[in-house]
């Protein structure tokens, strides 16, 4: 590894802070950086005369290896702009929570030297698309068909490979990818999905007939979501970034994007691991009730 380009949620300082402190960190173990021109002119002179200034677009020519300093968003948003490149992307959370980005600042110093040294591994994300408007869009974490403005249901009606599933009259839908999963599908009711699994899930939210749960279907499923709204329109939201307006009667379809993201792990952590230290699914395990007795 030569040369790593750093990413950067610009409205964080804090994402600003730890992406410099990288630069000098890196300069120190002999690598060379680069960073965006409007991060880079955020950065103290002492610091920003050994990064070279690349744009987005120029990442994957003159570098292997991408950081991203912010939440999960600023990972997706990363993954997005970096969808063709091949370059593995690593997420420092500076945020909340943390499923993508899961490199805390705290073990920074560390991290960075497993990354110099080789010792990381790296897992592939599937990602969905649609053609909307003659534009490609792609979502690392879902896709939702949702009701606008207005207050009312709007009526989805589901098809998976031209066969009709549902119809959904509810606040939305979710189509999500096993990525997505512990988003915004979780907090609709929908399962946790192994990044591993071959599958997609269509999550309802709020659906006015409690008979519609979470469906799981394969991965190479084509699915078609068309929307009947009483107020005239709906919205097609991708991984809550980008926003297009559906009109009534109006379909989109969706399948699995030949692209893939290269996301870099910890190499002695899995995914259950992860689980137990986001979601506290151990906060009151075994050990816990050994210290008590």
């Amino acid at each position: 590894m030569k040369r790593i380009a750093l990413y950067a949620n610009a409205t964080k300082q804090q994402a600003l802070h730890w992406a410099e402190y990288t630069a000098a960190r890196l300069h120190a173990l002999g690598l060379d950086c680069c960073a965006e021109p409007h991060i880079l002119q955020q950065f103290s002179p002492e610091v920003a005369q050994f990064v070279d200034s690349v744009e987005l677009k120029n990442f994957e020519k003159c570098a292997d290896f991408v950081i991203s300093f912010g939440g999960d968003g600023t990972v997706i948003s990363a993954a997005r702009a970096l969808l063709k490149s091949g370059l593995p992307i690593m997420g420092v959370n500076v945020g909340k929570l943390g499923f993508l980005a899961e490199f805390s600042t705290e073990n920074l110093d560390a991290a960075l030297a497993d990354i110099v040294s080789g010792r990381y591994s790296i897992t592939d994300r599937s990602m969905l698309e649609t053609t909307f408007n003659g534009e490609v869009i792609c979502a690392m974490n879902d896709f939702v068909v949702e009701k606008g403005t207005s207050s009312r249901m709007i009526t989805v009606r589901a098809y998976v490979n031209k066969s009709h599933v549902a119809d959904y009259r509810a606040d939305g839908v979710i189509l999500t990818t096993p990525t997505g999963s512990t988003a915004y599908s979780l907090s609709c009711g929908g399962p946790i999905i192994t990044p591993a699994a071959s599958v997609l899930c269509l999550t309802p939210i709020s659906p006015h007939a409690l008979t519609l749960r979470p469906l799981i279907i394969p991965d190479g499923n084509e699915v078609t979501l068309e929307v009947h709204s009483q107020t005239g329109d709906a919205s097609l939201v991708a991984d809550g970034q980008i926003h297009n307006v559906l009109k009534d009667g109006q379909t989109v379809t969706f399948q699995l994007s030949k692209h893939r993201i290269k996301l870099v792990k910890h190499a002695d952590t899995t995914y259950f691991d992860l689980l137990r230290a986001k979601l506290l699914w151990s906060a009151h395990g075994i050990d816990s009730e050994q210290s008590q007795r």
